[in-house]
C-alpha cells in the first residue's frame, strides 16, 4: 500500500528539478498530482510520463488566477485537495549597493508572495477535505544569512515565518504547515555551483530524491503531529562553524 494512497497534491515549480522529483515520488506512493509551472513543455512531459495520476497546468505563482486554476484542476479532476507543495522559486544576487529594486521585487514576488497565494487558495478545499498538509520549500538560507543573496535570504526567511503563522491559524482545521530547508541540491538551478563551494560534513551535495523523501513524509499521515516547524536536509552544513584547518 502506498504511503499517500488517495491523496491529491498540487506542486508548484513541478516541471523539473526538485518539483519533478516530488511529483514522481508522490505518484509512485499512490497520490494524484497537479503539476504547475511556467515551463510548459517540460511540465507537460512530466505529467505525460506519470499518466492518469498527473495533470499539468500553467502556473505563474505570482498570479492569483493561475493559482485558482491549479487548485480547481485538482478538485475537478481528482475530487479534492490534500497536499500543497510550495516548491517554485528563483535565485538572484548582487552587492547591496547594486541590488536593483526590480530584482528585489521579483524574487519576493515569486518566492514569498507566490507561496502566500498558494496557501490562501488551498485553505478552502483543504477544509472541505477534512484537513491537509502544506509544505513550504524554504532553504538553509532561511536559517542564516548569505552575502549578495539578500532577496533570496529575505524571501526564504519569509517562507519559513509564513509556515509558522499559517500553521497556528490553520491547526483547528487539521491543516498542517511546515517548511523544508534544503542545502546544496543538484538541480538545474545549482548547475553552475561547484561541489566544493561550501564545506558539507557529509562530503557531497544531495540529489532531489533526498528532499522528496521529506516531502513524502510530510504529505503522508506519518507526520500527523508535525506542524509549524522546520525540516533541514543539508548534509550537516548549518551545524558547522567555519574554521581554519591545518
Amino acid at each position: 500500500m502506498g504511503r499517500v494512497d488517495g491523496k491529491v497534491a498540487v506542486i508548484s515549480g513541478g516541471a523539473r528539478g526538485m518539483g519533478a522529483s516530488h511529483a514522481r515520488l508522490l505518484v509512485s506512493e499512490g497520490a494524484k498530482v497537479v503539476i504547475g509551472d511556467v515551463l510548459d513543455d517540460e511540465g507537460k512531459a512530466v505529467a505525460d510520463e506519470l499518466g492518469d495520476a498527473a495533470r499539468y497546468v500553467h502556473l505563474d505563482v505570482t498570479q492569483p488566477d493561475d493559482w485558482k486554476a491549479a487548485v480547481s484542476t485538482a478538485v475537478q479532476e481528482y475530487g479534492k485537495l490534500n497536499v500543497l507543495v510550495n516548491n517554485a522559486g528563483i535565485i538572484n544576487g548582487s552587492p547591496l549597493q547594486k541590488f536593483k529594486l526590480d530584482k528585489w521585487r521579483q524574487i519576493l514576488d515569486v518566492n514569498l508572495t507566490g507561496t502566500f497565494l498558494g496557501i490562501r487558495e488551498a485553505v478552502e478545499p483543504m477544509i472541505a477535505a477534512g484537513g491537509g498538509s502544506i509544505i513550504n520549500v524554504s532553504s538553509i538560507e532561511g536559517l542564516r544569512g548569505a552575502p549578495w543573496a539578500h532577496g533570496y535570504v529575505a524571501s526564504k526567511w519569509g517562507v519559513r515565518g509564513l509556515a509558522k503563522s499559517a500553521a497556528l491559524e490553520l491547526a483547528p482545521h487539521n491543516i498542517r504547515v511546515n517548511s523544508l530547508h534544503p542545502g546544496l541540491i543538484r538541480t538545474p538551478m545549482t548547475a553552475n555551483i561547484p561541489d566544493d563551494m561550501v564545506t558539507i560534513p557529509l562530503g557531497r551535495p544531495a540529489e532531489p530524491i533526498e528532499v522528496s523523501m521529506f516531502v513524502l513524509f510530510l504529505a503522508s499521515d506519518e507526520s500527523s503531529y508535525a506542524t509549524g516547524t522546520e525540516f533541514v536536509m543539508d548534509g550537516g552544513l548549518v551545524a558547522d562553524v567555519p574554521h581554519k584547518t591545518g
